[in-house]
């Protein structure tokens, strides 16, 4: 409101947040005071067997197999199951809790590492694996019959996605519900003063006793010291009151209080800036409105309005990125790729793990680049490790058929595997053998079309491929010349290998020679590695096809002193940056200045959990998370001469203003303390070319994280908004140490959509908080 009837403000470009961080949990039905229902699931079969539970054999070795009991909890989100020990002479009975959120996907069979293993295939028809996110271990799981594991997994899955397609709003009251059915500590469906003053503080609200008796008092209308039934609702529905909307809503509707549909097309049109019609109206009144009659009379009550806000539509996401909508018929150098470095780790690189499982969450995650180093095994099978520590190995062929599995299930944009090779040629062999065998036709063996390729195909072009990146022992175009070898040949070394080595030894080694099998050679078409020398030299003397890996360090250094050379270099090759050798810890490298060069295979330890993989999950959150993000065009043409370092006139600079104001409410971080409330602050952060980088916070709030409100200004000048990632960081301030994370979301500023809107809050892994939103005022404007 502000800026109406200013026209001259509507010129500046600004981002105002008005930010309220809910803790929201599943959509429920309340079908007694403190026993919760997924909506849509009441009566259902499927939730009844969960509720009413059954034996299952937990498989952890070939001799650890013991049968235990799995039941859903009355609150419909946790699974129980039962472990008796043995105490000296007696037994007792520990019951072990986890989340349905915590739940990755279920996969039915023997379809992980544990039950391959630990099972033999004859099972094959009762076992099934519960995948977790993040880094705890899976649970396998035999049911008694095939029929008794299909029921398991039809029934799991079903809640599951119950879980996760809920409307926020919902979710709030399933896990505020869930709250109040915790604080009623003798179960009898009624709330005490003294259980409203212990409700308050698991939602993160350090209440005064004046306030909570305040609250309890307005309750009890039947003055009967305990809240109950319908006075519980009445505390609910006072709780979560959310005064900011009634403001936004009132404003706007002015048909005898209610919002008709020309009242909704005014506030799409003048506080969310769309280019919305009478038609968009109406479809929102249509999906969001809860009031049938409303509803008939094209109008939308505040129920459905908030209901709207709290959806994709009224996300700050632009619903239209949440597609693949780029052009992807470019050539594949002109995309950033979502690329992963010794995706075999699931922590560290001294002595972490290796895993299919590692594999398997990258793919998901739409990781189009995956590293394999490759060394020689027992029996005559190649091995996947880092090798010279004591991380763990797993075979080479298990890998590759994980990643055939799972390459496409989240994106169908082709797939580069990145060959560390150190095998013998021996098993060089048995490793193009089994790509060949496990890949079949989706492995690109040749080149596309009948004459010698001069560019990159597309990512559309290849469709559900996999493209091998490693050592060739001849010239591509050789396939077209009748003069391919046909014998296994020497070649230098992979440049990580050299580095890893280095890093090994004492003294710096001489780079070494590998032999290279022809078989393994002839596989690699698009993604020839070869050393860099200077971008002169590679201007001069190699193919399109022909591609360099690059040491974090050297990288950053060639950014700094050549950017624009850089950024010409990558308009006609692939260039891949990597963590330097000594971050054994797998921490990473800020990938920002890497792709403002252009750089594409920008490769990071997925497993990692760090600002620097939060930044690359909003890089390709746009695009349909397919794993590709096409470069701005100014670093695509050969004319341009962008450099992110000194900015002169260019297509690149178009100037923004991002104002910020902002109110959160934030989840409890210490759940051992029930004492613990946050004191939560904000901190905007904005990621780009050097020029627009910048962060910027709110004052914290002391002992409120539930509805604690800022109404801070923040205002950010951006010069190259193409470039520009925005990072909202919520913490827990600390006065003596540092501030605690509670959660983050980043994406492009290119997607950020203007007005009223809700930001998603996802953890430090990377996941949706499903209990967590911030809602926000946002305007984003072209600067005069």
């Amino acid at each position: 409101d502000r800026c109406a009837g200013d026209k001259k403000r509507h010129r500046t470009c600004f981002l105002e947040l008005y930010v309220y961080f809910k803790i929201q949990k599943a959509e429920t039905c309340v079908t007694a005071p403190f026993v919760l229902t997924p909506a849509g699931l009441e009566g259902d079969s499927d939730l009844q067997f969960l509720l009413l539970g059954g034996k299952l054999v937990k498989v952890r070795s070939k001799s650890w197999k013991h049968g235990r009991y799995f039941k859903l909890e009355e609150d419909c989100q946790t699974f129980s199951h039962e472990s008796k020990k043995a105490f000296k002479q007696n037994h007792t009975c520990e019951c072990y809790l986890f989340s349905i959120e915590d739940i990755e996907s279920v996969r039915k069979g023997r379809q992980s590492e544990g039950l391959k293993k630990y099972t033999d295939a004859s099972v094959e028809d009762l076992c099934f694996s519960i995948i977790f996110k993040g880094r705890k271990k899976n649970l396998d799981l035999m049911a008694e019959s095939p029929e008794d594991l299909n029921k398991w997994v039809s029934s799991l899955e079903k809640v599951i996605n119950n879980m996760h397609n809920l409307s926020n709003q919902k979710k709030s009251e399933h896990w505020i519900f869930s709250c109040i059915r915790k604080a009623d500590k003798n179960g009898d469906n009624m709330m005490t003063l003294k259980e409203v003053k212990h409700f308050l503080r698991q939602i993160n609200v350090e209440a005064d006793d004046s306030y909570a008796a305040d609250l309890f008092k307005k309750c009890d209308t039947s003055n009967s010291g305990t809240l109950e039934g319908e006075e519980i609702k009445q505390f609910y529905y006072m709780l979560t009151h959310r005064e900011e909307v009634d403001v936004i809503y009132e404003k706007y509707a002015q048909t005898e209080g209610q919002m008709s549909d020309r009242d909704l097309l005014n506030f799409l049109l003048n506080e969310q800036r769309e280019q919305a019609t009478a038609e968009d109206a109406h479809r929102l009144i249509e999906k969001y409105e809860v009031d049938e009659t409303a509803k008939q009379n094209n109008c939308m009550t505040k129920d459905g309005f908030l209901m709207y806000l709290q959806q994709d539509d009224g996300c700050i996401f632009n619903p239209a990125h949440r597609s693949v909508y780029q052009d992807m018929n470019q050539p594949l150098n002109h995309y950033y790729i979502s690329s992963s470095h010794n995706t075999y780790l699931m922590a560290d690189q001294l002595k972490g793990p290796s895993s299919t499982e590692a594999y398997i969450k990258a793919l998901l995650k739409s990781c189009r680049c995956v590293e394999l180093d490759c060394w020689d095994g027992a029996n005559g099978e190649p091995v996947i490790y880092h090798g010279h520590t004591l991380t763990s190995k797993v075979l080479f062929k298990d890998v590759i058929k994980a990643i055939k599995d799972y390459a496409f299930k989240t994106s169908q944009y082709p797939v580069i595997l990145s060959l560390e090779n150190h095998c013998s040629v021996e098993q060089q062999k048995l490793m193009a053998r089994h790509l060949v065998f496990f890949l079949g036709d989706a492995l690109v063996k040749k080149p596309l079309g009948d004459t010698m390729p001069t560019n990159f195909p597309s990512p559309e072009a290849l469709k559900g491929k996999f493209l091998i990146k490693g050592k060739r022992l001849n010239k591509l175009d050789s396939i077209f010349t009748n003069n391919n070898v046909i014998e296994d040949g020497t070649v230098s070394e992979e440049d990580e290998a050299a580095e890893c080595k280095e890093n090994s030894q004492k003294e710096k080694p001489k780079k070494s020679k590998i032999k290279l099998d022809k078989e393994l050679s002839d596989i690699v078409i698009y993604c020839k590695s070869v050393h860099f020398n200077s971008f002169e030299h590679s201007r001069e003397n190699q193919a399109f096809y022909e591609m360099s890996s690059f040491k974090e360090s050297k990288a950053f250094n060639l950014a700094e002193t050549s950017a624009t050379a850089f950024m010409h270099h990558n308009m006609d090759k692939l260039s891949r940056i990597y963590p330097a050798g000594s971050r054994t810890d797998s921490s990473n490298y800020n990938p920002v200045p890497m792709w403002n060069v252009g750089c594409q295979i920008v490769a990071l330890n997925f497993q990692t959990n760090s600002k620097e993989m939060h930044l690359n999950q909003g890089r390709f959150l746009p695009n349909g998370f397919c794993g590709y993000i096409l470069k701005p065009e100014f670093q695509r043409s050969l004319s341009s001469q962008f450099n992110p370092n000194t900015l002169t006139e260019g297509s690149w600079l178009k100037k923004k203003i991002f104002h910020v104001i902002s109110a959160q409410q934030l989840p409890k971080l210490n759940k051992e303390k029930q004492k613990s409330i946050v004191d939560p602050l904000v901190k905007v952060e904005i990621h780009g070319v050097r020029a627009d980088n910048a962060s910027k916070e709110t004052d914290h709030i002391e002992n409120n994280g539930f509805n604690p409100m800022w109404n801070k200004k923040f205002q950010f000048d951006i010069s190259v908004p193409e470039l520009a990632l925005v990072r909202f960081l919520l913490e827990d301030h600390d006065t003596a140490s540092q501030n605690d994370f509670i959660g983050q979301y980043c994406l492009p500023l290119t997607s950020v959509q203007n007005g009223y809107r809700h930001v998603p809050v996802l953890n430090k892994r990377g996941d949706i908080i499903s209990s967590a939103s911030l809602f926000v005022h946002l305007m984003l404007l072209d600067a005069p």
